[in-house]
């Protein structure tokens, strides 16, 4: 067994020439751990947010090491870990905010944060789906219920979280309207199969709401992408209806919670990484999500494939958006 291994790491905050490749010691699993062998890892908001030093809190300790998502074979297990055993291949969400991440060769991470990778799609892009997937399923049946026959609108669809939200909705049977800023992202929420898209630069919401929510609004609107957009949230929505957001650090008129009746939920999923507490829910969560991509419910999308030793090259199109689904990085 190898003592040192290859990382990506940053020194300190910049722009995404800030990574550098170094040697660091193979970290040995604490008795509720695993060790991965890092097959890939994905690019996430959350990812270069932390690059950039938007949100220091969740930066691991410098010289850090990013990235969320992994997916890989497990090479050592921790003496009080039970469910997993060397040669598994998982797939999980163990570090990359508040502790160090997979941009490695190996990666440690509670035993709890991950699963057994989905059998149906190759190992490498499983690590496309933890944050993702994870941020979509809690939207829809955490903080809303969704049901058959729901009006459901879905901004972002043809991003990370949108692209699974979407796919989703339809599995619940809800009535599915995406929205897309291009024809091409509309056509991507359709072959996905949302019922209806939207061009939301050039449409009003009133007009949409009338045309695909008979006038009273949608029952729950799920936004990835905040800001302005939760604001015409509040406006798409039916009274008592639900809204769910990934993001509230913006300012926003918020009288229409009251005015309507309305719920508001908001996810952050890397939480229980941040807390150190509660990280059993995740790979409680991954498992029901495998199972949904071996069934044929949900399929991740994977628009480009980077290197480890590309990671700037591939947070330079994440930051610009560029892109359909998701992006990712393979350890070559």
């Amino acid at each position: 067994m190898a003592t040192e291994m290859t990382a990506f790491v940053i020194e300190s905050y910049g722009d995404p020439d800030v990574f550098e490749r170094t040697t660091r010691k193979v970290p040995e699993p604490a008795a509720d751990e695993l060790r991965v062998d890092v097959a890939a890892s994905s690019l996430n908001p959350v990812d270069y947010k932390i690059r950039q030093g938007e949100i220091p809190d969740f930066t691991p300790e410098f010289p850090a090491t990013l990235h969320c998502d992994v997916s890989g074979v497990v090479d050592a297990v921790g003496e009080d870990v039970e469910q997993f055993e060397p040669g598994d291949e998982v797939y999980g969400m163990p570090g990359g905010a508040g502790r160090q991440g997979a941009l490695a060769d190996y990666v440690v991470g509670h035993a709890g944060t991950f699963a057994r990778a989905p059998e149906s799609i190759p190992l490498e892009d499983a690590a496309s789906l933890p944050v993702v997937a994870l941020t979509a399923w809690e939207l829809l049946t955490d903080k809303a219920t969704v049901s058959i026959d729901d009006d459901l609108l879905v901004y972002g669809a043809s991003g990370g979280v949108g692209h699974i939200g979407v796919q989703l909705g339809r599995w619940f049977g809800a009535d599915v309207t995406a929205t897309g800023s291009t024809e091409e992202k509309r056509d991507f929420a359709e072959k996905l199969g949302a019922d209806h898209t939207v061009d939301y630069t050039a449409t009003d919401v009133e007009a949409y709401v009338e045309e695909y929510a008979d006038g009273d609004g949608f029952d729950v609107v799920f936004d990835p992408v905040g800001d302005d957009h939760l604001q015409t949230a509040f406006e798409a929505v039916r009274p008592f209806g639900a809204v769910v957001t990934t993001e509230s650090s913006s300012i926003q008129d918020i009288s229409a919670l009251h005015a309507n009746s309305l719920e508001l939920g908001v996810v952050l999923v890397i939480l229980p990484v941040l807390l150190g507490d509660r990280q059993a829910r995740i790979g409680e969560e991954l498992a029901d999500i495998a199972s949904l991509v071996d069934d044929g419910v949900v399929e991740p999308h994977v628009d480009e494939r980077f290197a480890f030793e590309d990671v700037a090259d591939a947070h330079r199109l994440g930051e610009a958006g560029d892109f359909r689904g998701k992006i990712l990085l393979v350890n070559e």
